[in-house]
């Protein structure tokens, strides 16, 4: 059984300890890339084409290549099956500018003519790990979480388009950081405020609240990004009569609801026990929306409509 899997989009199944990226990989250099996690399971990378699109809109925002969808799922395939069906996986697709001495300007060797003509190649992989420990107690226990100040506004996506809040980037620090501090004050995870003590997101996950029959999540015009598992559990909700909405909402809604749920694609549903310190009982429908998502996230396998 392989602890991990490294396939390249040419297909080829590589050494995991080989050497794969260039000490300039501007990835590296500059966090100047994207990326998406998706969960393996039963040997399929499940919500797939939900991660294709949304690998392909954070792209765009970067202005990246467009990347070659059909490669891209090959890859994914070939990494799922290498991982095999024994247990979960964490497949991370990951794409970045390329090189900074391939970058037009840079090389003094070249003529003017070949700059022009000069194209970096980006840096293109997949690779699968184990899930992590804190993933199963996730599920099973719930999180405690704290809430944080991001210090933007709910209005700056659309005031400033290239603060990229809407795409799943490389540039992770900030809420690496986040997630460090929230362990030193005794929580597992974060939900980000804005400036308006309206609810964002959290570091690696999207936050839906529950209040009887209905689900509620802040819009993606608010800076947050469209999640992928929220949106499959969206789907199988209605099928289920539920009503599901997006929402600006208040951090005070987060304490009047029935449940709040972090929802990402490796830990899928995570139930918040305890917010800021205030513990948060789980409500009597709290297992109907963990299957809500398992179905939904099954169910998204093959939905190609990012």
């Amino acid at each position: 059984m392989v602890d991990r899997v490294l396939v390249t989009l040419d297909g080829a199944v590589r050494d995991a300890d080989a050497p794969l990226l260039f000490a300039d990989d501007i990835g590296v250099l500059r966090g100047d890339g994207v990326f998406e996690t998706v969960l393996v399971r039963s040997g399929k990378a499940c919500a797939i084409e939900h991660h294709l699109g949304r690998l392909r809109h954070s792209a765009q925002a970067l202005d990246l290549p467009e990347p070659e969808l059909a490669r891209w799922r090959e890859a994914v395939e070939t990494a799922a099956k290498e991982w095999g069906s024994e247990r979960e996986g964490v497949l991370r697709m990951v794409l970045t500018r390329g090189r900074d001495s391939e970058m037009p300007g840079v090389k003094d060797s070249v003529t003017s003519g070949d700059l022009a003509a000069a194209v970096p190649v980006p840096t293109a992989y997949v690779l699968v790990l184990p899930v992590g420990a804190r993933v199963a107690k996730a599920r099973a226990e719930g999180i405690k979480v704290v809430s944080l100040a991001r210090g933007i506004s709910i209005d700056l996506a659309q005031a400033a388009p290239w603060q990229l809040l809407g795409a799943k980037t490389l540039s992770y620090a900030t809420n690496m950081a986040a997630l460090r501090f929230a362990q030193r004050m005794g929580a597992d995870d974060v939900i980000f405020t804005s400036n308006e003590n309206r609810v964002l997101e959290g570091p690696r996950s999207t936050v839906v609240i529950a209040r009887d029959k209905q689900l509620l999540t802040p819009p993606a015009k608010n800076g947050v990004l469209p999640g992928v598992t929220q949106r499959a559990l969206y789907a199988e909700a209605e099928r289920a009569g539920w009503e599901c909405g997006y929402k600006s909402l208040f951090t005070a809604d987060l304490l009047t609801c029935d449940s709040v749920w972090l929802l990402s694609s490796i830990t899928l549903a995570a139930r918040v026990n305890s917010l800021d310190g205030l513990r948060m009982s789980a409500p009597d429908n709290a297992e109907e929306i963990i299957e809500l998502v398992d179905r939904g996230i099954e169910r998204a396998g093959s939905v190609r409509d990012w």
